[in-house]
């Protein structure tokens, strides 16, 4: 799957720039999707981006200068549970 890298980076870096405590997890391909980065901010807030590769998503987040952190080692952080919870719960 072909990935625009200088599309995903804008992306990911007016995320990082516009949030605070912005982290970093890595997502393993699926079936029907490419490695994936997923950056979730303090509040929980996140955005995913297709990255190509697991080495391109964590170079990628390093880049960014923010901590990157394996999703099958560490989970989802429960703030992201909570901000989903929330935009369902919105009128």
């Amino acid at each position: 799957m072909a990935v625009d890298q200088q599309a995903v980076r804008r992306h990911l870096a007016d995320f990082v720039a516009s949030r605070r405590g912005v982290e970093a997890y890595v997502e393993p391909p699926t079936n029907v999707t490419a490695t994936t980065v997923i950056l979730i901010a303090h509040d929980g807030e996140w955005t995913r981006r297709a990255a190509g590769t697991r080495q391109a998503a964590f170079e990628l987040a390093t880049s960014l200068g923010i901590p990157v952190y394996d999703v099958l080692h560490t989970g989802y952080p429960q703030r992201m549970r909570e901000w989903n919870s929330r935009q369902r719960n919105k009128p």
